[in-house]
C-alpha cells in the first residue's frame, strides 16, 4: 500500500516523522463540522462536555449529549432529548437517512470562497473539514461508496471545492474521517461505555472499507492534516496508512485518534468487559476526579494529541491541539444562544492560554446546510481575526518561554510566549492605571518594552522581584493586551 518514500509501515520509521513547522507554527486552525445532522441542527443545552461527563458519568452525557452531529445516536436513546425534539418535530417514524437527501439538496449551492474568506478573516492558519462523521454519511463522492448504500453520498464533491478553496487563500487543508464509528455498518446505540466500545465495527468488510476511503482521501486531495477521529479498524494495520500518508504528503500531520480496539471474541471475555464496564459506571461517583474525563484511546503514533474541551495547566513537552467547539457542540445547534459560545475575551484568552503552553487550538464552527454561517459564529471569528491582526506577533511562530503563566501584581493573569528575538507577556484583561507591573521577572540593561499595536519604548524599571512599566495613558478596549521585551535573551525569572 504505501506510496514510494522514506517511510516503511513499522513504528521504528513512523516514529522518525517529526511534527512538520507549517504545524507547529500555525496555532489556529478551524474544524467544520457539515453534514446530514446540520438538517435537523439541534442538540440539548446540556452544557459543557467535560463538566458532564464527570460530574454524572457517561450515561448520562450520551443521554443529554450537546453534540449536534452525534443527533442519530441520540434520538434513538429513549427518553432523551433529542428523541422528543425529533419526533414532535418530524414525526416517531421520520427516517434519519432521509435528512443525507435534504442535506445534498442545500448544500449544492455552498459557496466555499465565502467559506476561505472567513477563516482568513479570523486568522486561521489551516482548516479541517469532517469528511465522513459516524452518520457514515460522506461529503465527497466516493469510487468506493457504501455497499449497503450507495447513494449516501454528496453528489457534489464538497471535499473538493472545500479543497480547492481553502488553498487559494493560503490556509492548509485538512481532512477529517471518523474510522471508530459508521451507523452503517454497526447500528449500536452508544448509550454508556460497553455501547461505546460495542459500536466500533469489527468485520474486514469495514475495515477494508474504511481502508480505501482513507486512501482516495490521502491520494486525491493530499491534506496537510489527516484527522481520523474515535478509533482505527482493528483488522487493518494502521501503520499502512500513515506511512503511505507520510510518503503521499511531504508536510502532513495526523493526530492521536488512531487506536485499535480488539474486542473479546468469546463469551467469558464478553461477560468479564461488561462486568468491568458496569462496575466502573456504579462506581463512577467515587473514582478519582482524574479519571472521570473523557479521554480518547491512545495511539501507537501520532504527531500531536488532541483533548478535547481540556485546559492545561502547564507548558507540554508533546505537540497538542485543544479541540472544542465554538460552543458545546461541533455541528450547528440551533438551540444554542450567545451565552453557551465562547466570547470574544474568552476566545482570544483561550488562544493565548494554549499557544502558551505548546499547543494549538483547533476550534469547532458550523455552518447551515446550505453553507452560511450563523451570525453568532462570524461576528466572534471576525473579533478575534481582528485581534490576531495586532497581536499575531506573540501567538504564529511562536514557541513557549521558560513558563506558561504568570500575574500583574494587581491580579491580571498573563500567559508569556517567545521568539528569537523577544518574550511576550499575553495580559488577559485591562489593567489598571499607567503602571503595570509582571510579577516575578526581570529584563536586563538595555531591554526594550513595547506595546503590540502602539509605536514607540516603553519606559520600565526593576521593582523588587517584578517588571514596572510605564504604560500609554488610554489603553483601547481589548481582551488581552501584549507586551514585547527584547532582546529575549535579556528576560529571566526573577530572583527577587
Amino acid at each position: 500500500m504505501s506510496a514510494a518514500g522514506p517511510y516503511e509501515p513499522t513504528a521504528e520509521s513512523l516514529n522518525r516523522h517529526a511534527v512538520p513547522e507549517w504545524y507547529a507554527g500555525a496555532k489556529l486552525g478551524l474544524m467544520v463540522h457539515w453534514g446530514p445532522y446540520s438538517v435537523p441542527g439541534w442538540a440539548e443545552r446540556s452544557g459543557n462536555i467535560q463538566e458532564m461527563w464527570s460530574r454524572k458519568g457517561p450515561a448520562y452525557q450520551f443521554r443529554h449529549n450537546p453534540y449536534a452531529e452525534w443527533y442519530r445516536n441520540t434520538i434513538q436513546i429513549p427518553g432523551s432529548g433529542a428523541q422528543r425534539h425529533h419526533d414532535e418535530t418530524y414525526g416517531r417514524d421520520f427516517p434519519y437517512l432521509e435528512f443525507g437527501r435534504q442535506f445534498a439538496e442545500a448544500s449544492a449551492t455552498a459557496d466555499f470562497s465565502a467559506w476561505a474568506e472567513l477563516f482568513a478573516r479570523a486568522g486561521a492558519r489551516y482548516a479541517v473539514l469532517t469528511a465522513k462523521h459516524m452518520d457514515g454519511y460522506l461529503l465527497w463522492p466516493s469510487r468506493h461508496a457504501n455497499p449497503q448504500l450507495p447513494a449516501y453520498q454528496s453528489p457534489r464533491d464538497l471535499v473538493r471545492d472545500f479543497t480547492e478553496a481553502v488553498r487559494a487563500r493560503g490556509l492548509k487543508l485538512g481532512l477529517y474521517y471518523c474510522g471508530g464509528y459508521d451507523g452503517l455498518f454497526n447500528s449500536t446505540v452508544i448509550r454508556d461505555p460497553l455501547t461505546a466500545i460495542a459500536a466500533i465495527p469489527q468485520s474486514r468488510e469495514y475495515a477494508e472499507y474504511a481502508v480505501a476511503q482513507l486512501t482516495e482521501l490521502i491520494e486525491r486531495y493530499q491534506p496537510s492534516v489527516l484527522w481520523n477521529d474515535i478509533a482505527y479498524p482493528e483488522k487493518a494495520d494502521v501503520r499502512e496508512i500513515l506511512a503511505l500518508y507520510y510518503n503521499t504528503v511531504a508536510d502532513g500531520a495526523a493526530n492521536d485518534r488512531w487506536a485499535q480496539v480488539r474486542l473479546p471474541r468469546g463469551r467469558i471475555g464478553k461477560a468479564a468487559l461488561a462486568a468491568v464496564l458496569r462496575s466502573v459506571a456504579l462506581l463512577w461517583p467515587v473514582l478519582p476526579a482524574s479519571w472521570r474525563r473523557l479521554k480518547m484511546l491512545p495511539a501507537a503514533h501520532s504527531d500531536f494529541i488532541t483533548p478535547e474541551y481540556e485546559t492545561r495547566h502547564d507548558i507540554s513537552d508533546r505537540k497538542w491541539e485543544a479541540v472544542r467547539g465554538i460552543g458545546h457542540s461541533f455541528g450547528i445547534n440551533r438551540a444554542e444562544r450567545e451565552e453557551d459560545l465562547l466570547s470574544v475575551d474568552e476566545l482570544v484568552r483561550l488562544l493565548a492560554d494554549v499557544v502558551s503552553k505548546n499547543g494549538n487550538l483547533l476550534l469547532g464552527i458550523a455552518p447551515e446546510p446550505d453553507g452560511r454561517f450563523p451570525e453568532m459564529q462570524t461576528r466572534r471569528l471576525s473579533a478575534l481575526g481582528d485581534w490576531l491582526a495586532v497581536n499575531g506577533e506573540a501567538i504564529y511562530a511562536s514557541r513557549p518561554w521558560v513558563r506558561a503563566e504568570g500575574t500583574t501584581l494587581d491580579g491580571l493573569p498573563v500567559r508569556f510566549t517567545r521568539s528569537d528575538e523577544a518574550v511576550f507577556a499575553i495580559v488577559m484583561g485591562a489593567p489598571s492605571g499607567t503602571c503595570l507591573r509582571l510579577e516575578g521577572i526581570g529584563a536586563g540593561e538595555g531591554a526594550t518594552v513595547s506595546l503590540l499595536g502602539r509605536d514607540g519604548a516603553l519606559a520600565w524599571e526593576r521593582a523588587g522581584d517584578a517588571l514596572a512599566i510605564t504604560l500609554p495613558d488610554a489603553l483601547p478596549p481589548s481582551p488581552a493586551h501584549v507586551l514585547r521585551i527584547s532582546p529575549a535573551a535579556s528576560v529571566a525569572l526573577s530572583t527577587g
